[in-house]
C-alpha cells in the first residue's frame, strides 16, 4: 500500500522520455483514457495529453459534456486521435485497449470541506470505474487523482486484487502537485530560480500525510527552523489555500498535472532531519487510517 502512495513523478525523467520520442524514427502507439474528462482537472489534463507526442489515441470519458471537450481538444494539431465517450454505456469502449488510465472523476473540494468529506461520493465513483478497468484494460497503468487519494488508491488496489490483476508497480496516487508546491514555496524563501529546485516529498496526499523533505532540497539554503516549519505547513495546506482563494468556485486544477511497465525502482527515504523524523511518525497513523478506510469500503 505504502509503495503505491509514495510514488512521485520525476520531471527530469519525463523530459528525457519526451526528448527520446522526438528523436526516434518510430513512436509506439499508446492509448490514454481520462475518466472524468469534462471536469475542472479533466479538461486541462486532456489538453496536456493531446500535446504529449507519446500519445497516439486519447479517449475522453465522463457522464456528461464529453463530446464538446473532445471536439475542442481534437482541433489541436498533434498526432493523437481524440474520441469522446459519455455515460456508463460507453465506458467499456472508452477503456478497451488503454495503456494508461487517468482518473480525475468525482466532485471537487469546496471551502470548509476536507478530503474525507469527499469520500462518500468519490469512493463509489472510483470503485465502479476500477471495476470497469479490471474488466476492459487489466494491464493498463492507472493514475489516481480523485480525492481522497489516500483512500481511493487502496480502493483501486482492493478491486484489482479481487479481479486477480493487481500490480503494485502499475497503480499510482498522483501527488506530483505536492512536489510542485514544495519547489515553488522553497524557491521563494531561498531566493533561488525555481527551475533549479528539487524537493523530495514523501507520504500521502492530504494534510500532515504530506511530508516535504526540505533537508534534502537542492540547492541547499540556510533557512531557519521556523521558516522550514512554515514551508512544510504551507505545502501541506496548499490545496486548502487554493480552495479558499477560489471561494467555492473550484479546487486546484491548473497546477495538477513513467517507465513503460510502471514503477522501475522504489527509492529509500534518505537522511531525515529531526523535524522530518517527527513528521514521518506523525503521518503514519493518519495515512494508515485512510488506507484502512478505503480497503473497508472496497470490501463491503
Amino acid at each position: 500500500m505504502f509503495r503505491s502512495m509514495l510514488v512521485r513523478s520525476s520531471a527530469s525523467a519525463k523530459q528525457s522520455l519526451l526528448r527520446r520520442s522526438f528523436s526516434s524514427g518510430s513512436v509506439p502507439e499508446r492509448k490514454v483514457a481520462i475518466l472524468g474528462a469534462a471536469g475542472g482537472i479533466g479538461q486541462p489534463l486532456a489538453l496536456l495529453m493531446k500535446l504529449n507526442p507519446l500519445v497516439s489515441s486519447l479517449s475522453l470519458f465522463d457522464i456528461a459534456n464529453t463530446p464538446g471537450v473532445a471536439a475542442d481538444v481534437g482541433h489541436i494539431n498533434t498526432r493523437s486521435q481524440v474520441v469522446g465517450y459519455m455515460g456508463d454505456d460507453e465506458l467499456a469502449k472508452a477503456l478497451e485497449g488503454a495503456d494508461l488510465v487517468i482518473i480525475p472523476a468525482g466532485v471537487p473540494r469546496k471551502p470548509g470541506m476536507t478530503r474525507d468529506d469527499l469520500f462518500n461520493i468519490n469512493a463509489g465513483i472510483v470503485k465502479n470505474l476500477c471495476s470497469a478497468i479490471a474488466k476492459y484494460c487489466p494491464h493498463a497503468l492507472v493514475n489516481m487523482i480523485s480525492n481522497p487519494v489516500n483512500s481511493t488508491v487502496p480502493i483501486a488496489a482492493e478491486i484489482f486484487k479481487k479481479a486477480g490483476m493487481y500490480d503494485e508497480k502499475k497503480l499510482f496516487g498522483v501527488t506530483t502537485l505536492d512536489v510542485v508546491r514544495a519547489k515553488t514555496f522553497y524557491a521563494g524563501k531561498a531566493n533561488v530560480p525555481v527551475a533549479e529546485v528539487n524537493v523530495p516529498v514523501i507520504g500521502g496526499h492530504a494534510g500532515v500525510t504530506i511530508l516535504p523533505l526540505f533537508s534534502q532540497a537542492t540547492p541547499q539554503a540556510n533557512l531557519s527552523g521556523d521558516v522550514l516549519t512554515a514551508l512544510t505547513k504551507r505545502t501541506q495546506d496548499g490545496g486548502t489555500e487554493v480552495v479558499e482563494a477560489k471561494a467555492g468556485k473550484g479546487s486546484a486544477t491548473l497546477s495538477m498535472a513513467l517507465g513503460k511497465n510502471g514503477v522501475e525502482e522504489v527509492l529509500d527515504l534518505g537522511p531525515l532531519s529531526d523535524f522530518e523524523k517527527e513528521g514521518l511518525e506523525a503521518l503514519k497513523p493518519e495515512l494508515k487510517s485512510s488506507i484502512e478506510k478505503g480497503v473497508k469500503f472496497a470490501n463491503q
